[in-house]
């Protein structure tokens, strides 16, 4: 017998949809280490939730799996179960969780995602990647993932649609700019 012990991982909890903090609490109140990245928003309907999931459907536990057992999420109270690839559970690095919650920190300290505080026409500048320094006009955010489209002011009032990570502009103090017709 070996006397190799596991130590605790973290590990993608699933949960039933918009069930993640109903599952959330449930793993907290039994004593496990959860991370459930969440922002807060400013719905249109007041009374819809303030409160969005970062990652729908999907939490972190930090835990020993030899010592509390996979069916134990695979039988949680509004749970799914362990992200598992071929029967077995993945171990989420605890570099990534440690970005999340320094990302989630950045979100909260802005105040917000950035694209939600954009409209079409706002000016940005573009801080990273191959088009640092330009100037440009937001267009719209690319539904599902983490881009925008932008519109690069060119030569004689051309303008270059552009789809850019959201990580890599800023919003401009200038409130709106000559958006093309």
């Amino acid at each position: 017998m070996s006397d190799l012990k596991i130590s605790s991982q973290w590990y993608a909890l699933r949960s039933k949809p918009r069930k993640e903090y109903a599952v959330w609490k449930y793993a907290s109140n039994l004593g496990y280490e959860v991370f459930y990245p969440r922002l807060i928003v400013q719905p249109v309907n007041p009374r819809a939730s303030k409160i969005r999931p970062y990652f729908p459907g999907y939490l972190f536990v930090h835990v020993n799996l030899e010592t509390s057992g996979i069916s134990t999420f695979q039988w949680m109270t509004n749970a799914i179960g362990l992200v598992s690839f071929g029967g077995e559970p993945a171990v989420v690095p605890e570099a990534l969780i440690n970005a999340i919650k320094q990302r989630m920190q950045e979100i909260q300290e802005a105040g917000g995602e950035l694209f939600e505080q954009l409209q079409s026409g706002d000016q940005i500048h573009i801080e990273y990647g191959p088009f640092q320094g330009y100037e440009a006009i937001f267009d719209a955010r690319l539904p599902g993932t983490a881009r925008v489209r932008v519109l690069l002011h060119l030569l004689s009032d051309q303008y270059v649609s552009l789809e850019l990570n959201v990580s890599n502009i800023i919003k401009n103090s200038r409130k709106k700019g000559n958006f093309p017709s």
